[in-house]
């Protein structure tokens, strides 16, 4: 009854446009579907009295759900808030600030706007609605990160921007019901890893008869990176294949004028890049391979490092730009690996998690002795039994060790540095 009753009360709201009605209905049910018993890491650091927020990712990270978690849980009376996505087809004959316009003038208080680079010119209109309705808060949601940093010069100091990265190997174990394991920082893990990894695995064991950290680890680097992998495993690899054409095929021709052949090449450099990784771009060769100039292979690089679909690494104070090759390119997480193909290389799968995870908190750069620096620290990433020579004599030198459940001394489990988020 009192569902029925807010929905009479939310939809009287909109009785001057009947046509919103279909808009309504579907942010309704959205949250009717929506579970409120696990959050992502973000949720609590979120400061939602901000008046206008900019929650950014990579697709299947998880922004809608949180946008949706926090009307749930925050608004006694949802009439102040309202969801709508910008994909949705109401938008082809409707501007955003015709929504706010009806819902402000109703007494909405809070309007939330998913997939915002769906909407042509979107940074002016959210500065007019920003500037026009003084009382509205307005959280936007994009996952074309390029063209949200593009726009933003329009919302110049009107805009707090929040990042959402994927699912940590720790929020994975969360998501698996297997333990709700703290935070730690770079340093706390450097310092006290043997300590912590017996804490969490003697956790692990006691809640979970017969459970091991290292096959649940293995199963996330294959599974476990975006928030569809809750919908089931059987289909996993199919919506992650959605997710990647989607981002080519849609958010990059938003930022770029480019025409369907280069999609296509975007397509192909994913699928020569994910049997190469951890590469070190020979340009030349890549430009040939994917039949393309120099300018443009660099620039493709660019664009999928941007949409979250690459990682790219390179030396301390080299200036990163549309036209600067990389020195080191990866793939942005280990799903992306494993949808390219089953024989990942072990080596390619523990950069490309260390890259992710780390670079999640931390800047990362290439290291002159091992393979990366955070700050200080020197880290060299292999197999347990993968002689770190390398670093022997680097200051603040450690050593990353896959299949590996417990460390001493500098050698540290690889799967710990999925606890840093």
């Amino acid at each position: 009854m009192l569902f029925s009753l807010f929905v009479r009360n939310i939809l009287y709201l909109c009785k001057k446009n009947e046509n919103m009605e279909g808009l309504v209905k579907i942010y309704l049910r959205l949250l009717q579907e929506t579970e409120n018993k696990t959050f992502r890491y973000l949720y609590q650091s979120i400061d939602w009295n901000e008046r206008c927020i900019a929650l950014i990712g990579a697709k299947g990270v998880g922004k809608t759900t949180l946008l949706l978690q926090h009307i749930k849980c925050s608004f006694a009376d949802k009439n102040e808030a309202l969801f709508a996505s910008l994909d949705n087809t109401w938008f082809a004959s409707h501007s955003i600030f015709d929504l706010a316009d009806e819902f402000y003038t109703n007494g909405g208080t809070h309007l939330f706007l998913d997939e915002i680079h769906h909407y042509p010119n979107w940074a002016t209109e959210i500065k007019n609605i920003y500037d026009s309705f003084p009382k509205l808060k307005i959280v936007f949601t994009g996952s074309s990160l390029l063209q949200i940093y593009k726009s933003t010069a329009d919302l110049s100091r009107r805009v707090v921007y929040e990042k959402l990265e994927g699912l940590s190997f720790r929020e994975f174990l969360k998501f698996e019901n297997v333990g709700d394991f703290p935070v730690f920082s770079i340093e706390e893990l450097l310092e006290s890893h043997q300590d912590i990894a017996f804490q969490i695995t003697e956790k692990i064991s006691q809640n979970n008869e017969n459970t091991k950290i290292m096959p649940l680890f293995k199963k996330y680097l294959k599974n476990g990176y975006y928030m569809f992998y809750k919908e089931g495993l059987k289909k996993y690899g199919t919506k992650l294949q959605e997710a990647v054409n989607n981002v080519i095929d849609v958010d990059v021709p938003a930022i770029e004028n480019i025409e369907f052949e280069s999609r296509h090449k975007l397509k192909r450099l994913m699928a020569v890049l994910s049997a190469l990784v951890p590469y070190t771009p020979n340009i030349t060769n890549l430009s040939a391979t994917i039949n393309s100039n120099r300018n443009n292979t660099v620039k493709y690089l660019s664009l999928l490092a941007n949409a979250k679909l690459l990682n790219w690494v390179s030396f301390k104070n080299k200036r990163i730009g549309d036209l600067t090759k990389p020195d080191k390119v990866l793939l942005n997480n280990t799903n992306l690996s494993y949808l390219y193909g089953e024989n990942v290389n072990k080596g390619s799968a523990r950069e490309t998690f260390f890259v992710n995870q780390v670079g999640a908190v931390a800047d990362i750069v290439l290291a002159p002795q091992g393979d990366f620096m955070v700050d200080r620290y020197t880290f060299e990433v292999g197999g347990k039994r993968k002689s770190f020579n390398q670093i022997k004599d680097a200051p603040n030198g450690f050593e990353v060790a896959d299949d590996l459940e417990i460390g001493h001394n500098n050698k540290i489990p690889l799967w710990l540095f999925g606890f840093l988020y």
